[in-house]
């Protein structure tokens, strides 16, 4: 059985490490996380004022 290429291998491994990293940033772009709602927005901004 002939052997592959050294070359052949070359490729191969970079078209899929760019394969694999393409599918992970379309997996990390894809996904919208709604951000966590802080519990500051339910105070009004007269009530955090300091009172000497």
């Amino acid at each position: 059985m002939p052997q592959m290429a050294p070359i052949n291998w070359l490729t191969l491994f970079i078209y899929f490490t760019s394969v694999m990293f393409l599918f992970s940033v379309m997996n990390y772009f894809i996904v919208y996380y709604a951000p966590p709602v802080s519990k500051s927005m339910f105070y009004s901004t007269n009530s955090l004022t300091w009172k000497w």
